[in-house]
């Protein structure tokens, strides 16, 4: 499954918790209550997990995960861990952290 459908099928499931596809930087995002908890750029999807929580470690602990960097500037937002791909499996658990993180 592509990391669009992933995307979609994310969108799908926390609507019912308030959270709507919307745009940040030009890129898909997901938001609620007007702010950005996903984004995503290319095959990796971005989540605000609030640095220095577990959720935030957890998340940076992943193989290729990374401090979010969206203009690619060297000047990554630090409450904000993109994550590749290749662990899509764990994108729901932190979409639905990252949506908790925002209340």
């Amino acid at each position: 499954m592509s990391a669009d459908a992933i995307f979609d099928d994310l969108a799908l499931t926390l609507a019912s918790r308030g959270a709507v596809a919307g745009a940040m930087f030009g890129k898909r995002a997901l938001k609620a209550n007007g702010k950005a908890f996903a984004c995503l750029q290319g095959d990796v999807l971005a989540f605000r997990l609030g640095a220095g929580s577990p959720a935030h470690d957890d998340a940076l602990a992943l193989a290729g995960a990374e401090l979010f960097d969206p203009s690619g500037t060297k000047r990554p937002f630090k409450d904000w861990v993109a994550v590749p791909s290749a662990h899509a499996g764990q994108w729901p658990r932190l979409a639905e952290t990252a949506l908790g993180h925002l209340s």
